[in-house]
Formats: C-alpha cells, sequence, structure tokens
C-alpha cells in the first residue's frame, strides 16, 4: 500500500482504503479517570503480526501536524485473532497529580507500558478530545508514515467548554449531545472489519461504529447497593472487562472467554428483550449498557443467572457477565 502523509494538506486526499480482516486496527480506546488510559488493537487475520514497526500517535487539540514527541513505537507481537492492549507507564504507587498511578485493575490487562516521560512521549496523555493514529513507520519521519487506523478527527478539536470537553452522539458530534470520548470506553462494533485509512474533513460519528461504555462503575455489595467509603462517598471500580478481547466478525471465536466458559445468548436479537443463557458455567452478575454507557439494569444472584430482560425499547446493548469462579467478559444484545 502506498504511504499517507498524516498532515493537514491531504486531509482532502484519497486514501488506499484497507481490505477486510487484512490488518490491525484500533479495537478499544479507554480515557478513564486520572491515568486510566488504554488503546487495544486487534488482529483480525490469520497470522501473527510484529508491532516494531507500528506506533501510536497523539493529535493533540486539533493539531494537524506532530513532531516525534507526540508517538510512541510499539514493540512486541499480537496473535492471530488476538489484541494488544497498550497502557500508560504510571506505575508508581506514591505517584500524585500529573504521575497519579493507573490501577492495578488495568495495569493487569497490559501487554505493554508507553510513555512514561511527558516531555519525551506524549502518546498515551489523550483527554478525551485528541485523535489517536495508528500507524505504521518511524517517530521520525512520522509525516510519511502509513496510516492504518485513527481514533478521532485529526484537525478538530471538539473541547468547546464544560461539559462539552470531548465528541458526542449528536451532529455535529461536539458541542451538543452526550460526550462520548471522556471518562469512557469505546468498543468497535463486531461488524467492523478494518481501520479508517483516509484522513477526511467528514464529521467523527463515535457511535457509527464504536459502543461507549463508562470508564468506571459503582462498586455494589451482595444486595446491589453501593459501597460506601469512610467519608460516604460511593467506591468506584475500572470497567476493563473489555479489555484483553475482541469480538469481530472477522474471526466467529475471536474471544478467548467465550472458549472458556461456553457461553451464548438466546435469542439475538431479541423482540421483546428477554434473553437466555446457555453456558456450562455459572453466570452470577449481570450489567446491562445502553451504548452511550449509561447502565440499564443489573443483577446479581450466587446461585446462578439463567436470563435476563433489558425492556423492549430497541437498541444495541453492552451486557457485563460475571461468573462464580471469576470469569468476566463482556457481550452485546440487540432488542429488535
Amino acid at each position: 500500500m502506498k504511504k499517507i502523509l498524516l498532515s493537514f494538506g491531504l486531509l482532502l486526499s484519497a486514501a488506499v482504503s484497507a481490505q477486510d480482516c487484512d490488518g490491525l486496527f484500533i479495537s478499544e480506546y479507554v480515557e478513564g479517570w486520572s491515568n486510566n488510559k488504554a488503546i487495544e488493537i486487534y488482529n483480525p487475520t490469520g497470522s501473527p503480526i510484529n508491532l516494531n514497526d507500528y506506533m501510536l500517535v497523539r493529535y493533540s487539540n486539533g493539531a494537524t501536524f506532530v513532531g516525534p514527541e507526540s508517538g510512541v513505537q510499539l514493540n512486541g507481537t499480537i496473535g492471530a485473532y488476538d489484541v494488544y492492549v497498550a497502557v500508560i507507564d504510571k506505575r508508581d504507587e506514591n505517584g500524585i497529580g500529573q504521575e497519579a498511578p493507573v490501577w492495578d485493575s488495568l495495569q493487569v490487562r497490559a501487554d505493554g507500558f508507553y510513555s512514561p516521560e511527558y516531555n519525551v512521549s506524549k502518546a498515551m496523555y489523550f483527554n478525551g478530545n485528541d485523535a489517536m493514529v495508528l500507524a505504521k513507520g518511524t517517530l521520525s519521519d512520522i509525516a510519511n508514515s502509513q496510516l492504518i487506523d485513527v481514533f478521532g478527527k485529526i484537525g478538530e478539536d471538539p473541547d468547546v467548554g464544560d461539559p462539552y470537553n470531548g465528541w458526542t452522539d449528536t451532529s455535529p458530534f461536539y458541542g451538543v449531545g452526550t460526550v462520548l470520548t471522556v471518562d469512557h470506553s469505546l468498543i468497535r462494533k463486531p461488524g467492523v472489519k478494518k481501520g479508517v485509512t483516509a484522513v477526511t474533513i467528514t464529521e467523527f460519528n463515535a457511535l457509527a461504529k464504536w459502543d461507549s461504555i463508562p470508564a468506571v462503575l459503582p462498586m455494589l455489595d451482595a444486595n446491589g447497593d453501593p459501597i460506601l467509603d469512610g467519608a460516604g462517598n460511593p467506591r468506584i471500580e475500572g470497567n476493563w472487562a473489555t479489555l484483553g478481547n475482541h469480538d469481530c466478525e472477522c474471526n466467529a471465536l475471536s474471544v478467548n472467554d467465550e472458549v472458556a466458559i461456553k457461553l451464548s445468548i438466546y435469542p439475538n436479537p431479541s423482540s421483546n428483550g428477554v434473553f437466555n443463557f446457555a453456558t456450562e458455567s455459572n453466570i452470577v452478575n449481570v450489567e446491562v449498557y445502553s451504548v452511550v454507557g449509561q447502565k440499564v439494569c443489573s443483577q446479581e444472584n450466587k446461585t446462578g443467572i439463567q436470563s435476563f430482560t433489558i425492556g423492549n425499547q430497541p437498541g444495541v446493548y453492552l451486557v457485563n457477565l460475571k461468573t462464580s469462579n471469576g470469569v468476566v467478559t463482556s457481550r452485546r444484545v440487540i432488542v429488535k
């Protein structure tokens, strides 16, 4: 494929289109509280891919041209139909302010840690209004790298003031509607089979290709009530269940946990919002979210859950599931 210049001069240019399931793309974007930042990359092919020639580049606050300090070179290998989770390298438990540590629950999801020093690499310090690019090339020549995928829109800063500090769910997708890219995770829809390889001036409609979930959740006790800290405030925990696997139509069984717990949810789609489980595992907790990250319902039963009901509002929903032996995974369901 010919190289695509990642500069403002080519925002109007056409790019070589990627073929379905033939190359890497960004499968999840995590912009959590404080330094809880992660990018998951998915390999939709049947062969391992070496990451040493790839980099993540941050186009901050509407930037159209960046230097090597805005990127970070990746390393490692992504197996066939597998993912690689890159997490910001903030692991000092004594860190405060900009050096606050990544939560343990996110650290354990990482395949690699990047950008420990802001003045050396700003790539992993995105905050909801920055375009994130997966490219193939070198940091010394970002402008001539090959564009692999883009999250957001290069050249646009959607931060127009609180509370509109990121891209939203309503056209023109900033300044109105519900913000999706701040304190949220966005997961590529299963039907997406390739990255965005054209730098265009079209709107960034996140929900066209991504599902949105909150980056953190309130911790609940056995009765489903919030657990409070010493000051009487609800305790929270990271919503990282979807990191480390990706459900994609490129591979019918691309999610490792699906094999492990032999789970299916039926009927899907559902005409009345009622779903049943077929599984050898004991499902003890179910939480359902809309595509904009609003909790729709939750259910917990230590003796096991065989079904759940969302309601008859049509749409796509994300279901977080936990088994009695601690396996946590997620599925998408549809009410038609």
